[in-house]
Parts: structure tokens; sequence; C-alpha cells
């Protein structure tokens, strides 16, 4: 049974930091590669990062130069540095896992964490 559990998630005022960490068990971790979405009340679910299987790297643009994704296969664990949090960015964080490695739409994931929240206050 694969399992994506997501913690780091919490309060934090503008501007602040936090990293999520999303620990998975039931699969060859770095057979997989790893994405970060989130999904704000009443939005549709978005792409935030993600990491492939040999460190390759990509970030939503409205992300990139303050969040950080990160991978230690040693650990089954894939984390999300984000830095300079706004509050338009409280959502609950997913991890996803996906062993294609060629999308990084929320369709093309296959296995997802329950998520964990965070919250910006302004």
């Amino acid at each position: 049974q694969v399992q994506l559990v997501e913690s780091g998630g919490g309060l934090v005022q503008a501007g602040g930091s936090l990293r999520l960490s999303c620990a998975a068990s039931g699969l060859t971790f770095s057979n997989y590669a790893m994405g970060w979405f989130r999904q704000a009340p009443g939005k549709e679910r978005e792409f935030v990062a993600a990491i492939r299987r040999f460190g390759s790297i990509r970030y939503a643009d409205s992300v990139k130069g303050r969040f950080t994704i990160s991978r230690d296969n040693a650990k089954n664990t894939v984390y999300l540095q984000m830095n300079s949090l706004k509050p338009e960015e409280t959502a609950v964080y997913y991890c996803a896992a996906d062993n294609a490695g060629s999308s990084w739409s929320v369709s093309a994931m296959d296995y997802w964490g329950k998520g964990t929240l965070v919250s910006v206050s302004s």
C-alpha cells in the first residue's frame, strides 16, 4: 500500500517561511518523480514544484525564487522550503508521486497524500 504523508503545515505570517515534508512508503521512492500541488478554497488544484528521479526540477512561475524543492532518497522524503509566503498562498498543500515523470498535471500523478494546511496571515 502506497502512502504519502505530508507534514510541516501550519500558521505563518506573511513574509514568513515553512518547510513541508512528505514521507513516502510502499513504493520504490527513487523511481518516482515527486511533486507538490496546492488547492485554495474554491479553486482548482495547481502545480507548485516537482523534482524528477535524477534531480531535474521545475517550479510554477509564481513561486520561483521563493520556494525550493528537494528530495532525500535515503529517507524516502521530499521537501518544500517555502519562503516569503503570501496570504494568497493559503491552501492545502499536497504531495504527489508520478512513475512516468513526463507531465506535472494533476491527472498524471499516480499517488497523492492527504494534504497539509498552510495558512498565511496578512
